[in-house]
């Protein structure tokens, strides 16, 4: 594959591997830690997702400006550094066996993280050219994939063979190996700082708060851009109900006795059909238009999930679940390859940074929801995914009514952007002649 003749991605690339890897890891190490030191005390684990997902709340505001400000390069490298220095302090607090120190250290961690992203993403767009930008969405997908069906295996693996201790430690090798491989980039000064270098003196509330509001006006001004981002608040709906429907499906219906175990196929089959789908969409993403990869999957994705609720067999309920991730699979990938195309490289972190608290905002409407209808008002698992079905096939509906207007739109604009490159290229060897 030609992307994977440039090194610079490759380091980014595997950079984002171990990245991901030590903090699946970690998470899945600490949850089973948890449930076994204390199982009289579930609510715990819980506390311990709630530092995972807490920060964003906090921070979702400065990531983007961070990464539109600061060298992109040093942001994401130092977050590594950050992480690793951190997850030192969780030997101490384990060794301790204070948990509030642990839940700190967790929450602040997580904090750190969410800084990565934007950061990372925003330094794939300078080193690619426009016409890669889909196969390194399928490649971070597939990767995404990946750790998604085996993360609580490898979590698992390593906690009962290493323990705690052992884990924390790979914890902290993954994130050291993530920052060397970032510093070892070779990344051009303008896609590291596309902004200028900024002055320390010149940061404050309100030049903050205007990069933020900057961020919102850019996104809601670019009709197709703003389409693009309500998405990723689809993909948030879609992961909200797919929290909690597979295990009332299982439990209320279909194998009230081993819904546990029956709950964790699920993840394995939408795992294995997200990489399906990922795979081939990097593929095939140049012979198709981004709007047919989202259009299409998006739609009959609504039909398997009205048959989610129809069926009553456990394995035609894991092949439905395997074909539902092969079709999000495209769609995760026409997006991610879209947006750094039409976003402007000063602007790519700040956009980045809308796109997990998107998610999480949706994702709880839509726990909020299901915990509000079922069982009082919606007495049967069936009807909700019924509804959702008819949430997702009016998304299709809307997207086949506005995207092929707004890509035919924006293909035009490039069409006159770069004839006027080449007329400004060539007007010199005209006035020279």
């Amino acid at each position: 594959m030609e992307i994977f003749r440039n090194r610079n991605f490759v380091k980014l690339f595997y950079a984002a591997l171990f990245s991901q890897m030590g903090t699946t890891i970690g998470n899945m190490a600490f949850a089973f830690y948890l449930l076994d030191h204390f199982s009289h005390q579930p609510y715990y684990a819980t506390l311990a997702e709630l530092m995972y997902s807490l920060p964003t709340i906090l921070v979702f505001f400065l990531v983007g400006v961070v990464a539109d400000r600061f060298d992109r390069k040093k942001v994401a490298e130092n977050c590594d550094w950050i992480r690793a220095g951190l997850t030192c302090f969780l030997f101490v607090a384990l060794f301790l066996n204070s948990i509030p120190l642990v839940f700190l250290v967790l929450f602040i961690r997580s904090a750190v993280t969410k800084f990565f992203f934007p950061a990372e993403n925003s330094l794939v767009q300078g080193i690619l050219n426009r016409e890669q930008y889909a196969q390194a969405a399928g490649l971070n997908q597939m990767l995404f994939s990946i750790f998604l069906v085996f993360g609580v295996g490898i979590g698992a693996a390593i906690y009962n063979t290493i323990g705690i201790y052992g884990a924390v430690f790979v914890d902290l090798i993954s994130f050291v190996i993530s920052g060397l491989l970032i510093r070892f980039c070779n990344i051009p000064i303008s896609a590291r700082l596309p902004n200028g270098k900024l002055e320390w003196k010149n940061i404050n509330i309100n030049s903050t708060l205007s990069d933020f509001k900057g961020g919102i006006t850019y996104i809601i001004k670019n009709r197709l851009l703003t389409v693009l981002v309500f998405g990723f608040f689809i993909f948030g709906i879609v992961n909200g109900a797919f929290a909690i429907l597979p295990m009332f499906k299982m439990k209320y219906e279909l194998t009230p006795d081993n819904y546990e175990w029956y709950a964790s196929f699920f993840a394995i089959s939408l795992g294995l059909g997200l990489l399906v789908g990922s795979g081939i969409s990097t593929v095939i993403a140049s012979k198709f238009k981004p709007h047919q990869l989202m259009v299409y999957p998006i739609f009959v994705t609504s039909l398997l999930i009205f048959f989610l609720g129809f069926t009553n067999k456990v394995s035609l309920f894991l092949i439905i679940v395997f074909f539902i991730g092969t079709c999000l699979g495209p769609i995760n990938v026409a997006i991610g390859g879209w947006i750094p195309k039409i976003v402007h490289p000063k602007l790519m972190g700040r956009v980045s940074g809308w796109i997990d608290p998107l998610m999480m905002f949706a994702q709880s409407i839509t726990l909020g929801i299901i915990a509000f209808l079922f069982p009082k008002i919606i007495e049967t698992v069936d009807y909700l995914y019924y509804g959702m079905a008819i949430i997702i096939l009016l998304v299709s509906l809307f997207y086949a009514f506005t995207l092929p207007k707004l890509s035919n739109a924006f293909e035009e604009k490039e069409k006159r952007r770069q004839r006027k490159q080449r007329t400004t290229k060539a007007s010199p060897k005209i006035n020279s002649i």
